[in-house]
């Protein structure tokens, strides 16, 4: 079967079968035995999951002409696959109510979305093992004080322990990406509560890093907060010192003055 790679939907199928079970191999499966692979391509991460019998596997594709390869390549498949777009799928619908884990190569232009929306299914995804740009999996995993610290370095990381496990070179692919990639590794803090506001801590965090030079007490401003508020010394930090749960104390801080 005839099959073009659509430039739009960002398609580099992994092609290396050591690094696909590689891959596959990182992902724990004992204490969560649902599976959710996002964009399997033709299949080369999906062989190594369905060798494991005791997976609740389903794959979630937006390609019809790609749906049509794996179906091929990967006997029994049928009724595992997902016809849609992941960022519109509805995730409640996908196991229920039961949690389950996430794994795939990401396709890149799209990476950052994926991860927010898993990020905002937290409480149902535990364990995440996905292929990111290089470049992206390094502000994913960055600590603060780096440059590259941000936005999603902390959303991440406020639920999420990272790990960045190893990297892929542009060879492992069909067509060779520019870039190089890297394998990360999300498992789900078990003793965190977001105990503040959540639409207050991401308007924070957000309007804070779009001036990521300015202290907090400039960028800022737009919150109209009061004098005795912003004197504290927090204010006086950058965005990218001050880490996600520093975030949820300055959110606390904030939300005293009943804005």
């Amino acid at each position: 079967m005839k099959f073009k790679l659509k430039k739009r939907l960002g398609q580099h199928l992994l092609s290396d079968n050591s690094i696909a079970r590689s891959i596959v191999d990182e992902l724990p499966t004992s204490s969560c035995k649902n599976v959710l692979e996002i964009g399997p391509g033709i299949g080369v991460l999906t062989k190594f999951l369905s060798l494991n019998k005791n997976i609740n596997l389903k794959v979630v594709e937006i390609d019809p002409k790609v749906v049509e390869l794996l179906k091929v390549n990967i006997s029994d498949i049928d009724q595992k696959i997902i016809l849609a777009d992941f960022l519109k799928l509805d995730l409640n619908k996908v196991y229920g109510q039961r949690l389950f884990s996430v794994i795939g190569n990401f396709p890149y232009n799209i990476s950052s979305q994926i991860l927010f929306k898993v990020i905002d299914h937290h409480h149902q995804i535990p364990k995440l093992v996905g292929m990111f740009q290089k470049e992206v999996a390094n502000r994913i995993a960055s600590k603060p004080g780096s440059k590259v610290y941000g936005i999603l370095s902390v959303f991440t990381q406020l639920y999420y322990k990272v790990e960045i496990l190893f990297d892929v070179p542009p060879t492992a692919f069909y067509p060779s990406p520019k870039v190089e990639s890297s394998v990360i590794r999300l498992i789900k803090h078990t003793d965190f509560e977001l105990n503040c506001n959540k639409e207050m801590l991401y308007k924070i965090v957000k309007t804070s890093f779009r001036q990521r030079r300015k202290i907090l007490r400039n960028s800022l401003k737009s919150l109209h907060l009061p004098d005795d508020i912003i004197k504290n010394e927090v204010f006086s930090k950058r965005p990218e010192e001050l880490s996600p749960l520093e975030f949820i104390t300055l959110t606390k801080k904030i939300e005293r003055v009943n804005l």
